[in-house]
């Protein structure tokens, strides 16, 4: 047993009736699968010994999660000491919290870390690489509205590090609570779904606030118009790829920019037809693809001018329900660096690919010229289509990563390689 786990004492409050809901799959992203909240006031107490011992350590503030099924999960704050909503969902990622806390598709989402330990390597200071792009995060700012985890160290060690990351998390006014047993909380999430929660101190409460029901993509989408140029031999044009940015991360535009593609990058409802690329590019982005309507519109008429295309995560959505599919949420969602696709046309080849997204497109509603192209091995939904006879295709993983593996990075290869051609 890891000291992280010795060190964790949980106290359970339990209802007198707390029986599960016996239609709930907690294994299972089906959307048949009964969503039920089941009501209760399950209280955990989660205290850490090693924190408690230890006299050096400064005292912090208790700090209340509360879900909407009434459970309430009691730590202590290293973060902002401020109340928040928002939906409640958790990663399963060892690493990468810089990256993953600066994400835009986590807007409007309280993140729960199932890896024990967070912050035993601090966060870099803020910098812009060449072409304006922040490194060692995906957005210059935080766009998660809180974290979770079971046990946060503020010692760190790492090169880069130059604060902690509740050093962070208060310079950006963001809740985070620690001492919260993130096993008993995942599992909740994993047999109820994830649902809306609220983090709170004893001063300052607030309602349940359904981040959901609002379009998201509008909050984090720029509002006007940016060209980034790439690295090539004076006298060359560069093929240009118009991206259409929901809530773009950060490397998806590095990896464009490093396969000598010009990036202009539109607001998500911005009507790019009349102006001159060679390629397209929906990017990621937070929330309902169903409040996104706009973007769908143009989309389709961009179909019809036959350009290479590419969709990432919010983008595969998009284009999907572009193409005439449909799209809906999932029971948990997939959020990690280690989720299995099976690359269905080259004999099931697997991949290990990040994610971050909570909706997915049914398969059974595709078009019959467009086809699956990846799936996912644990749930069996749609990871990536493509279509048939032209150069559209999408997937919903993270080909660029940031955190996670690279298997994938080979789709910027083939885009850009597409893209070269159309522009010739």
């Amino acid at each position: 047993m890891n000291k992280a786990s010795q060190d964790l004492e949980t106290n359970l409050t339990l209802p007198q009736d707390n029986s599960p809901d016996t239609q709930i799959d907690s294994d299972s992203n089906s959307p048949q699968v009964s969503n039920a909240k089941t009501k209760s006031s399950l209280i955990f107490k989660t205290t850490s010994k090693s924190a408690s011992n230890n006299n050096t350590s400064p005292q912090r503030q208790k700090m209340l999660l509360t879900l909407e099924d009434g459970s309430v999960f009691e730590g202590e704050s290293f973060g902002a000491d401020v109340a928040i909503s928002a939906e409640v969902v958790f990663n399963t990622g060892m690493v990468g919290y810089p990256e993953t806390l600066t994400d835009p598709s986590y807007r409007g989402q309280i993140l729960v870390c199932t890896y024990p330990l967070i912050g035993n390597y601090g966060v870099p200071e803020f910098a812009l690489d060449k072409h304006g792009l922040p490194i060692g995060f995906e957005s210059e700012k935080i766009q998660a509205s809180g974290l979770i985890v079971t046990e946060y160290t503020a010692d760190y060690s790492h090169h880069t590090a130059t604060r902690s990351l509740g050093q962070w998390l208060k310079s950006e006014n963001i809740p985070a609570i620690t001492g919260i047993d993130t096993r008993a909380l995942t599992k909740r999430l994993r047999t109820s779904g994830t649902m809306l929660g609220k983090i709170e101190t004893e001063a300052q409460q607030t309602d349940f606030i359904n981040p959901l029901a609002e379009n998201q993509v509008a909050n984090v989408s720029p509002k006007v118009v940016t060209t980034l140029s790439p690295d090539i031999p004076k006298g060359e044009k560069a093929p240009r790829v118009i991206l259409v940015d929901c809530g773009c991360k950060a490397n998806i535009k590095r990896s464009l920019l490093a396969r000598g593609l010009e990036v202009v990058c539109v607001p998500y409802d911005h009507y790019f037809l009349n102006m001159e690329y060679d390629g397209l590019l929906i990017s990621n982005g937070p929330g309902d693809p169903s409040l996104v309507g706009d973007t769908v519109k143009i989309l389709q008429h961009a179909l019809a001018l036959g350009k290479p295309t590419l969709g990432i995560c919010m983008g595969h959505q998009l284009l999907a329900v572009a193409a005439g599919a449909e799209t809906y949420k999932l029971k948990f969602g997939h959020r990690s660096q280690n989720q299995p696709c099976l690359l269905l046309d080259s004999g099931d080849r697997c991949m290990i690919t990040s994610q971050n997204h909570g909706y997915a497109v049914r398969a059974d509603k595709l078009p019959s010229d467009w086809m699956v192209w990846f799936e996912n091995a644990n749930d069996g939904t749609v990871e990536g289509i493509r279509h048939r006879s032209k150069p559209f295709r999408s997937v919903q993983f993270h080909p660029e990563a940031s955190p996670g593996p690279l298997d994938t990075s080979w789709i910027f290869d083939e885009f850009a390689a597409q893209i070269k051609e159309h522009a010739r």
